[in-house]
Order: structure tokens, then sequence, then C-alpha cells
């Protein structure tokens, strides 16, 4: 006789097998100026190398992380309230000079972080 029970140890039970409505969640991380909590694909990266605040935009040098939404006003507040120390674990307040020019650049709107500098993109088309 068949059993109409649903199976209690098939992986669709349990929630872990794949599903085609199953969507990747995004990583909530939290402003470090003003201190509001937000996907983490729309703020920046930061990360202390010799005393100095390092942009990362593409996620991946090494090392503790720091958040900060791309606004002056946020950069403004980290560092009046020594956030970066804090949140890099670092003794004195690194210098934050290269997170504020890279904040002041013009970005390419086909991308976040990526910067539009026509210098860079050569022309892959022949003009001889």
């Amino acid at each position: 006789m068949p059993d109409d029970r649903p199976a209690l140890h098939s992986s669709s039970a349990r929630g872990r097998g794949p599903s085609p409505m199953h969507t990747r969640s995004v990583p909530i991380r939290t402003c470090v100026g003003c201190r509001t909590r937000e996907r983490a694909d729309v703020l920046l990266r930061v990360v202390v190398e010799n005393g100095r605040c390092i942009p990362d935009p593409r996620r991946r040098l090494p090392g503790r992380g720091a958040w900060l939404h791309l606004s002056t006003g946020c950069l403004d507040r980290a560092e009046r309230r020594s956030a970066f120390a804090r949140a890099l674990r670092v003794r004195s307040a690194p210098d934050v000079t290269a997170v504020r020019r890279w904040l002041q650049e013009p970005r390419d709107p086909l991308g976040p972080g990526n910067l539009s500098d026509p210098s860079s993109e050569e022309s892959k088309v022949d003009q001889s």
C-alpha cells in the first residue's frame, strides 16, 4: 500500500535542496561613518596598510576591512569619531587621504567602483 505522507528525510523537506525559488543572500555591513546597516555591494571596503587607509572596491585585499558609504560625509564622521582605528584595530588614527581621493573621483556608471579614467581605457580599434 503506498504511503501518502510527505518524506521526512528528503532534501526538499528539510529545505536544503536546490530549488528554483532559492535566492542568494546579500551580506549586510555597517558603515563606520553613519553606523547604518546596508548591503555590502553599495559600501566601499577599506583596509589599512602601513598606517594608511586604502580603498578596496574589489574586496580582494588581505586584512581586516571597514565599510563606508560612498560619501565624504560618512568619511568625515568616521574620521571625527576615530572609527577607522577602532574598526581596523590599529593603535592610531590612519591617514584617510587615499580614501578621500577615491571618493572624490568620478565613477563609471556601468559598474560600482569602476573608475572612469579615459587614459586607462584604450580603444581596441586599430586606427591605422
